[in-house]
């Protein structure tokens, strides 16, 4: 902790004059949504400066069904980037070795963390469990990209990314970063295939 504390206790001066435009409003190209995971970071994956990304965060990069009657952090989210921002592009990126879609693949007893339970049963896409209890995390790229696929499938029912798509002014993107080598992969429709950006 000591030297996060120190980097930000001297970020000011490191930044001087470069974030000035910042308080002038923000116009980011994207919203990312990505996994909570302290291996993904955005901002380095993409080489975002600040002012070009809007995040959004959670564990196992869920994108909740759409539910006006059950406000949430994510519909806000979605909503604010889509309808005050007008992003032109959304991201939805998974990952290698993802605790969130390892729990659900594998079934683990997540009765410790009942918030994590429940969030992943409540959000999550239904995974086939392994039959033996077990799966190796290099193998979870086929259920990560899977999962990706039913997060974009997700934003679609969010009203105000339904119409911009229709209206031809937003583009959904779904990526899986593998942890291990940087490699970024991107879901192509027309191959049905995550492949190299």
């Amino acid at each position: 902790m000591r030297s996060l504390i120190d980097h930000a206790r001297s970020y000011h001066r490191r930044a001087a004059g470069a974030l000035d435009r910042l308080a002038a409003g923000q116009a980011p190209e994207a919203l990312f949504i990505t996994c909570s995971d302290s291996r993904v970071v955005p901002s380095l994956i993409t080489g975002a400066k600040p002012g070009e990304l809007f995040e959004m965060r959670t564990a196992g990069n869920i994108v909740p069904p759409y539910r006006p009657q059950r406000p949430s952090g994510e519909a806000a989210t979605v909503e604010y980037a889509v309808e005050v921002l007008g992003v032109a592009d959304i991201v939805v990126c998974g990952h290698s070795h993802c605790g969130a879609v390892g729990a659900l693949v594998r079934g683990d007893d997540l009765t410790a963390v009942p918030a994590v339970r429940n969030w992943l049963a409540q959000a999550a896409s239904p995974f086939p469990q392994d039959g033996d209890g077990g799966q190796p995390a290099a193998d979870l790229a086929g259920p990560v990209q899977r999962h990706v696929l039913v997060q974009l499938q997700r934003l679609r029912g969010y009203p105000g990314v339904a119409r911009r798509l229709d209206e031809g002014r937003l583009r959904l993107h779904g990526w899986f970063y593998e942890v291990h080598t940087g490699l970024v992969c991107e879901h192509r429709p027309g191959d049905d295939a995550f492949l190299p950006l």
